[in-house]
């Protein structure tokens, strides 16, 4: 898989140089990303922030933190327009502005520590045939080489439903845009596992999820379930952007991650 999706962006950018373009943000012509867009993009992610507070699965009925995540920013303007575009229309010379705001939300994130692994939230089978490559494996690639001596585990892969699981997925067919909280999660439920392979790398380790975008919580929520199973210390998670703006009721100021307080 990633070699195919190493593949797919270095085809996405000998295209681009073969085929005129336009910002996807503003229409600028000769670029899929304009300078001032860039610079936008730039500006949004220049203060990552706990976002945790704003994904319900993250948290208990009593308030407290399941699991901290640390967000670039938040899901809107040039940055909402510009990974949708990288995710659907493959847009991978965008990658480097987006992976460079996701790259300082993991330093935010882990500032102080160091033997952290990265690992990235898989995407579905359909969703990779689809479009031919996984987002957010290719903005963690990008994004590795602003940080250096961090290690990127691919551990997580999705599994089919079968048994019970598969009961509970009836009526639920498709994505998840547009289900609820309690859907979602009862979604994915059960729908990933670490691969035999990347066990001894992991296990025991402090890690951390990648994922691209954090609406309620809940793919996060269960990629941290099956690291956990797996024997890896799970400490939070890193994404790109979340759905909802920080305020004064998020649970902690800052994007400093630190350490849930349960399990």
């Amino acid at each position: 898989m990633r070699l195919v999706d190493w593949v797919a962006g270095a085809g996405g950018e000998l295209l681009a140089l073969a085929v005129p373009v336009d910002c996807v943000c503003c229409g600028a012509e000769d670029s899929a990303l304009c300078p001032a867009c860039t610079s936008r993009i730039r500006h949004l992610a220049r203060e990552p922030f706990r976002a945790e507070g704003g994904a319900p699965a993250l948290m208990d009925v009593s308030g407290t933190i399941l699991l901290p995540v640390v967000a670039a920013a938040v899901y809107r303007d040039q940055l909402a327009q510009g990974l949708l575009s990288f995710k659907r229309h493959g847009q991978h010379q965008l990658g480097a502005s987006l992976a460079r705001a996701l790259a300082g939300a993991v330093r935010a994130a882990t500032a102080d520590a160091d033997g952290f692994v990265l690992v990235p939230v898989p995407t579905s089978t359909a969703a990779y045939v689809n479009r031919g490559f996984s987002p957010v494996h290719l903005l963690l690639k990008k994004a590795a080489g602003h940080l250096p001596g961090v290690a990127v585990v691919d551990a997580l892969r999705k599994v089919r439903p079968s048994g019970a699981q598969a009961l509970r997925w009836t009526g639920l067919s498709g994505g998840q845009k547009g289900l609820g909280r309690g859907a979602r999660s009862q979604r994915v439920r059960g729908s990933m596992r670490v691969v035999v392979r990347s066990r001894p790398a992991i296990a025991g380790r402090p890690c951390i999820i990648v994922d691209d975008v954090l609406t309620t919580g809940a793919t996060i929520g269960e990629a941290a379930r099956a690291l956990h199973q797996a024997g890896a210390k799970v400490r939070g998670a890193v994404v790109l952007a979340a759905t909802r703006p920080p305020d004064a009721a998020d649970p902690a100021p800052g994007a400093r991650m630190e350490p849930p307080k349960r399990p």
